[in-house]
């Protein structure tokens, strides 16, 4: 009895920790959707109030009417979208080729790229955008995209959980006269969903999020993503506190929905690399 009393008293101090580490994580998401329906000036009350005395639609009214922010959240869709297609399309197939198929010099080319994780990719911005430049990217929406087709990372996720799949399973199939490409579709992709999803939720959340590469790359006002007219938006009108909340519960209200919609299948390709990578 004695036991058994300590262990839910345990259990209830760690529930308790927990739940309060996630209130003090979730507070201020909750405290910015507050501001954004407040009236303007309300949010530099002191003390600063946490519910809007009179709810008002008027700032996000101001962002997609006056701001012009459909746009620029289009333009983030339209990046962050391309990004993850192109980028699940060449990792996958990047990783599977260094997990499974052999070819001269593949340790030595894994390795490199291993090596080059350790470079800021704020290093290569300079000479990546002389390059696009040459080829007349810059200031398009080609120039934000290609730079993240593909990531070392990206490759380095899929290698490990394609390492898992029974070479025997593969070997089977090219027995029965399959060729590489209908492996690679039929029997391969599937095997890899689970990483497939935790890969596109990373990279669609980091090109979502992106800030430097869109202002490097994009000068054109029309073009801008939202992460960088939010940030030209908040020089406009520094002291618009619940404006600028409204805009920030446009840029992250769209990548929360994807997690919570996609967490189950994330934290599956998280947990079962893991365990067999």
């Amino acid at each position: 009895m004695m036991h058994a009393a300590q262990h839910r008293f345990a259990a209830a101090i760690i529930n308790g920790l927990l739940i309060g580490l996630a209130a003090l994580s979730i507070a201020p998401l909750l405290w910015m959707l507050s501001v954004s329906f407040m009236q303007t000036g309300e949010a530099s009350h002191f003390p600063p109030p946490l519910l809007p005395d009179a709810p008002t639609w008027h700032n996000y009214r101001e962002l997609f009417v006056r701001a012009g922010m459909g746009r620029y959240l289009a333009n983030s869709f339209l990046v962050a979208t391309c990004i993850t297609l192109l980028s699940l399309l060449f990792n996958t197939m990047a990783g599977y080729a260094f997990a499974k198929l052999k070819f001269l010099g593949r340790d030595r080319v894994f390795r490199g790229l291993l090596a080059a994780l350790v470079i800021p990719g704020q290093v290569a911005m300079m000479p990546l955008f002389l390059m696009l430049k040459q080829m007349g990217l810059v200031n398009t929406y080609a120039g934000a995209i290609v730079p993240g087709m593909a990531a070392i990372f990206g490759i380095f996720l899929v290698r490990q959980y394609a390492r898992t799949i029974p070479d025997e399973l593969l070997e089977a199939a090219r027995i029965d006269g399959a060729g590489e490409f209908r492996i690679f579709w039929q029997i391969v992709l599937p095997a890899l969903k689970p990483i497939l999803v935790t890969l596109a939720i990373f990279s669609f959340l980091g090109a979502w999020n992106d800030f430097m590469w869109p202002l490097i790359v994009l000068s054109d006002q029309q073009l801008q993503t939202l992460p960088v007219a939010l940030a030209s938006l908040s020089r406009e009108h520094v002291m618009d506190n619940e404006l600028m909340m409204a805009g920030s519960v446009v840029t992250v209200l769209p990548v929360l929905l994807l997690f919570l919609v996609l967490q189950r299948y994330y934290l599956q390709g998280l947990l079962v690399g893991s365990v067999k990578g």
